[in-house]
């Protein structure tokens, strides 16, 4: 049985190697699944925390899971470098994940998604946070078919994506 491997274009590596060797801060995007196990939930904490302590901007949605491990890191390393784009108003966040939102200073609410579905307006949201942003880095699992397309959509602006699978 033969494997299919990817091998990375020049101008891939190029862009990659740009990314790598930028100084000074970026504003990274910071997206993923909202059902991840807690060691998961630490890692992607940590990650945050020092990405902020580096002098990065983070963007990222809000709700439980993998944004709201985004924003604890970020909220307790700089809450000035942290932006949190709702899909929704936040009446519509779940209960559990207002408090935590209503402590960030940049937060931006799309009430004029409340009437779509949370997943048609999650899309909508994404597309906002990756134009933002230089960089995405994303948490999902092989079936998380929103953030998938939203990885395609990043890279096809030329941004610079990292994929972390859950299974």
């Amino acid at each position: 049985m033969s494997q299919v491997v990817n091998i990375p274009t020049l101008d891939t590596l190029a862009q990659e190697l740009a990314a790598i060797q930028q100084t000074g801060s970026k504003r990274i995007a910071l997206l993923g699944s909202r059902h991840v196990p807690i060691t998961h939930q630490q890692l992607i904490e940590m990650m945050s925390y020092a990405l902020v302590l580096g002098g990065n901007h983070l963007v990222t949605s809000g709700a439980t899971g993998t944004n709201s491990a985004v924003i604890k890191g970020a909220m307790r390393a700089d809450p000035n470098l942290l932006t949190v784009i709702l899909p929704q108003s936040l009446d519509r966040q779940p209960r559990e994940s207002r408090n935590q939102l209503g402590q960030v200073i940049h937060l931006v609410e799309n009430t004029e998604n409340d009437s779509l579905s949370l997943g048609e307006a999650s899309t909508i949201c994404n597309r906002e946070i990756v134009s933002r942003c230089q960089q995405l880095i994303c948490f999902a699992f092989h079936e998380s078919h929103t953030l998938l397309q939203t990885c395609a959509e990043a890279e096809e602006q030329r941004k610079l994506v990292t994929l972390f699978y859950f299974d």
